[in-house]
C-alpha cells in the first residue's frame, strides 16, 4: 500500500515506552533516541500531539527522563508499577495508549504508533477502517511482531539505522 505523506497532515504519536525501552537494551545494549523517533514519526507534517505511556518506580529515579520527554514536546502519561504479593511485577499501558488513539483519531489523518506489540493490531484495524486514519508503525524489526508490521500502512525499522535511533549502541 502506498502510503501519502504530506505538510498539512495532522499526525498523532503514540510511544510504548516500556516496549521500546527493552527492545533497545536487548537487542543494541542502548537506550532509545526519543528526539529521532518524534523526527521520523513527524517527518514536515503536523504534530497534534506526541503521548509517551511511561512507568513510574517506587525510587523515582525516572524523572529526569520523563523530564527529557517533556524537553522535546512529548506529554507524559504516567502510571505507577504494580507489585504483587509474589514479588512479581506489572506496567501495562496497552489499553490506555489504545483509548487515547481512538478518542484523538477524528482529530487526526496520521496515527503512528511506536511499538512492536502485536496486540495493537486490532487497534490498527479499526483506525483504518473507522476513522480513515493512515497508520504507520515505528520499532525494531527484530523485536517486532510479523503481524503488526503487515497490518501497518507503513512500518519504519529502527534496527536499519540503530546509530540514529539509539544512545550509546554497540553492534
Amino acid at each position: 500500500m502506498a502510503v501519502i505523506k504530506h505538510s498539512a497532515q495532522r499526525v498523532g504519536v503514540f510511544i510504548d515506552t516500556q516496549n521500546l525501552y527493552h527492545s533497545a537494551k536487548h537487542l543494541y545494549k542502548a537506550r532509545v533516541n526519543f528526539g529521532e523517533i518524534i523526527q521520523e514519526a513527524v517527518g514536515g507534517r503536523n504534530l497534534v500531539r506526541a503521548i509517551a505511556y511511561v512507568i513510574k518506580t517506587d525510587t523515582n529515579e525516572e524523572k529526569a527522563f520523563f523530564d527529557a520527554l517533556t524537553k522535546l514536546g512529548i506529554e507524559t502519561k504516567v502510571k505507577d508499577i504494580q507489585v504483587f504479593a509474589d514479588g512479581s511485577k506489572k506496567a501495562d499501558w496497552d489499553v490506555g495508549l489504545a483509548i487515547d488513539a481512538v478518542k484523538l483519531a477524528p482529530k487526526l489523518d496520521t496515527v503512528v504508533l511506536v511499538t512492536g506489540d502485536g496486540d495493537f493490531v486490532p487497534l490498527i484495524q479499526y483506525l483504518d477502517m473507522n476513522e480513515g486514519c493512515q497508520v504507520e508503525v515505528i520499532s525494531f524489526g527484530k523485536s517486532s511482531s510479523a503481524k503488526l508490521k503487515e497490518a501497518a500502512h507503513a512500518f519504519t525499522d529502527m534496527c536499519e539505522d540503530p546509530k540514529r535511533f539509539t544512545i550509546g549502541a554497540r553492534g
